[in-house]
């Protein structure tokens, strides 16, 4: 073999193993990314049914409390908006007709996951008590979940009514 078909032959594998490196790293990276994406579909459900739930369970002596303690849970512009929602509307309206009320989850599914957003459909029993109404009532809902994973927490930042 001379000089120049040595260089071919060298030059020929090297291109094989970049080519090899290139596809290990791709497959790598879908598999890393799917095993975040299963991760994230599995942490998802239970963050965004104990929030919400926090989020519409209350009792009027205790509501000023209570609510926003879930603000913990929300993000930056959605929990400005959801703190300033129960100072002006909820506590105020749940003080004023001694309302209780107890939310839960009664069915949830992903409706999409990636490693670091995701959405949820929740269906939502609401039992409430007042004093205009001491015998309880119930209210359903479906609600659709934003998530956005922060400092390796799920935290929602929206729930949109459907």
């Amino acid at each position: 073999m001379n000089r120049r078909q040595i260089v071919l032959v060298a030059s020929a594998l090297g291109l094989v193993i970049v080519a090899l490196a290139a596809i290990c790293g791709i497959a790598g990276y879908k598999y890393w990314n799917d095993r975040k994406t299963e991760d994230a579909r599995t942490q998802v459900v239970p963050a965004a049914q104990r929030t919400v739930e926090a989020m519409f369970t209350y009792n009027f002596k205790t509501v000023d409390a209570e609510l926003p303690k879930a603000a913990d849970n929300l993000t930056g512009g959605f929990r400005d908006d959801y703190l300033k929602l129960i100072k002006e509307a909820i506590a105020p309206g749940a003080k004023e007709k001694e309302l209780n009320v107890q939310a839960t989850t009664q069915a949830s599914g992903v409706v999409s996951a990636e490693p670091a957003h995701a959405v949820v459909l929740l269906y939502l029993n609401q039992v409430s008590t007042g004093k205009d109404s001491p015998q309880a009532s119930i209210s359903t809902s479906r609600v659709k979940v934003s998530l956005d994973k922060n400092d390796g927490h799920w935290l929602v930042s929206a729930v949109t009514p459907i």
